[in-house]
């Protein structure tokens, strides 16, 4: 078993995890914060002290498709991305484990509580831990640079990493309120707090009825936060 520093581990996950690459990568140690992780893995990830939060930009391009309602080309894209982000997670597992440690990784987007759209644990949440961004208005991580146009995945490790902490900015998303104004339900308030989370499941569900997708997906308010206006930017 590998005895590097923590901070030696992280670079040694950010530079030899290889293809496919992801855009942002960061670790935080979730043992002594509180966080919810499904009973189905609860017990295997219990001595797992220790997170990776990987993400990859979506392209804004395919997403200036989304001007009323989800198209099939995002569709597909959002698709492709969180594949890509299960074959990264698994390469980064795979060195840890090769390093001689146990890694877990999650998947980006695999619904186990339909009612709730709860997945094995939140990787907003995890995200945000590891300092990759803050709660947006919109209920999702909002990422200094490329505000929410990121998907994410998380790998639970006993490989000692650093806690990056949180870098939520002081007043979040500040003035920007672009999300609110392109929700069709209305679900964005301006407290992230406040957030309707079943106005926004029941839309989800009537764009996958109407537009033919098998998927519950909108992207309306991802178009719209870009994060290239805030100068809340970030080191990785």
């Amino acid at each position: 078993m590998s005895s590097q520093r923590p901070e030696n581990n992280l670079e040694t996950l950010r530079k030899g995890f290889g293809s496919p690459p992801v855009d942002i990568l960061s670790s935080t140690r979730i043992d002594n914060k509180e966080i919810r992780i499904d009973a189905s893995i609860r017990e295997i990830a219990r001595p797992l002290r220790y997170a990776v939060s990987i993400g990859i930009r979506l392209s804004s391009a395919v997403l200036e498709t989304v001007q009323r309602s989800p198209t099939w080309t995002y569709y597909y894209h959002y698709r492709t991305v969180n594949f890509a982000l299960d074959q990264a997670a698994l390469a980064i597992a795979g060195i840890c484990q090769r390093m001689g440690y146990t890694a877990l990784p999650i998947p980006a987007s695999q619904v186990l509580d339909w009612d709730r759209l709860l997945g094995h644990l939140s990787h907003r949440e995890v995200g945000a831990m590891a300092g990759l961004g803050w709660k947006g208005r919109n209920n999702l991580l909002v990422n200094g640079k490329y505000g929410s146009q990121v998907r994410y995945a998380t790998i639970l490790t006993d490989m000692p990493l650093p806690d990056c902490g949180e870098s939520a900015p002081e007043g979040g998303c500040g003035e920007c309120k672009r999300c609110i104004k392109v929700c069709p339900v209305g679900a964005i308030k301006e407290d992230p707090d406040d957030f309707d989370l079943d106005k926004c499941a029941a839309q989800l569900r009537r764009f996958s009825k109407s537009e033919k997708i098998n998927s519950l997906i909108c992207g309306l308010c991802l178009r719209v936060c870009g994060g290239e206006k805030t100068e809340k930017t970030v080191t990785y």
